[in-house]
C-alpha cells in the first residue's frame, strides 16, 4: 500500500466569528494547490483513493488534483493520526490512498509510520510525503518514498 499524506495549501488567517472550518484557500495557496495537484495528478496511479477532511481548505486543495475525492469527518483540524491511519485502512488496503489534511496531525501520523511514535513533525503547506511498504500489508516494511513542496514543482 502506498499513503500520501498532503497538507492543505496556505488559507486565510482565521478572523473572529468565522469557523476554522470555513478559512478559505488564499490567492498564493490556490497557485499552490494548483502546482501540487499537477504533479501528483501525473504520478497516482488511476485507482488511487482521495480522502479529505471536511475544512473549506482541503476541499479546495483535493479539488486542484481535479479527481473525485471523498469527505472524511474523521480528517477534520484536531483528529487523531490514528484516525488517518484507520481511515486509509492502513496498512491492509491495496490500493494508493491520499489524504488531504491537516497540521499537526499529519505531521504526528508521519512520525507514527516511520518511527512508531506520535512526535510533532511538521509538515508544510502543500507539502505531501509519500510512504510505501516494501512487503504489502506489512506495516513494518514502511518506508518513505518521496517528500514533494509545492515550489519544487517545475511548471
Amino acid at each position: 500500500m502506498d499513503l500520501i499524506l498532503w497538507r492543505h495549501a496556505e488559507a486565510e488567517e482565521a478572523q473572529a466569528g468565522m469557523a476554522d472550518l470555513e478559512r478559505a484557500l488564499t490567492a498564493k495557496g490556490q497557485k499552490q494547490a494548483r502546482r501540487m495537484g499537477q504533479w501528483l495528478d501525473s504520478q497516482l496511479p488511476d485507482s488511487c483513493r482521495v480522502l479529505c477532511s471536511p475544512a473549506l481548505r482541503t476541499l479546495q486543495t483535493a479539488e486542484a488534483l481535479g479527481r473525485k475525492f471523498k469527505i472524511h469527518s474523521d480528517l477534520a483540524p484536531g483528529a487523531d493520526p490514528s484516525d488517518i491511519l484507520k481511515a486509509a485502512n492502513w496498512p491492509a488496503n491495496k490500493d494508493t490512498v491520499l489524504v488531504v489534511g491537516h497540521q499537526p496531525t499529519l505531521g504526528q501520523a508521519a512520525s507514527l509510520l516511520l518511527t512508531g511514535d506520535d512526535l510533532e513533525w511538521d509538515i508544510r503547506k502543500a507539502s505531501a510525503w509519500w510512504f510505501a511498504q516494501r512487503v504489502p500489508g506489512d506495516a513494518m516494511s514502511v518506508y518513505l518514498k518521496a517528500v514533494m513542496a509545492a515550489d519544487l514543482v517545475v511548471k
